[in-house]
């Protein structure tokens, strides 16, 4: 797959993830998957975003960078949400946090094959804090 394939691929899979179309993963994503290390089912993976939209009803995913190669996608993507209860270990009690995740991923044959993500929570303790 070209950079710009792939590119394309991925801005395909963030719009699946806004629309909430979780069912169309199957096109994205592999039956097996490793995210931060670990082996995961793409169900269990579907399970994890599920969850997300479930305690964030506002979650919305904006690309602020986006570099692709012919196996690999970094991105920077935005959040501005409200997420309710406890989110990431934090209680946030359905306060407004805005944040960013660091997200990395290894494609095979078109399809995420792995995933690296660090979200920024120092930066939501911080302003919760303040």
């Amino acid at each position: 797959m070209d950079n710009g394939d792939l590119e394309k691929t991925y801005r395909s899979y963030i719009a699946v993830l806004n629309d909430r179309r979780l069912d169309d993963l199957d096109d994205f994503v592999h039956d097996q998957v490793v995210y931060n290390g670990e082996q995961w089912s793409r169900d269990k993976y579907r399970s994890l975003l599920a969850e997300d939209t479930r305690k964030i009803p506002d979650l919305h995913y904006e690309i602020q960078l986006l570099i692709a190669d012919s196996t690999h996608v970094s991105c920077r993507l935005w959040f501005d949400c409200t997420p309710q209860g406890e989110f990431l270990g934090i209680d946030v009690a359905g306060r407004r946090v805005s944040f960013t995740e660091h997200v990395f991923y290894r494609f095979r044959a078109g399809r995420i094959e792995e995933v690296w993500s660090v979200i920024d929570t120092d930066g939501i303790r911080r302003q919760l804090a303040g």
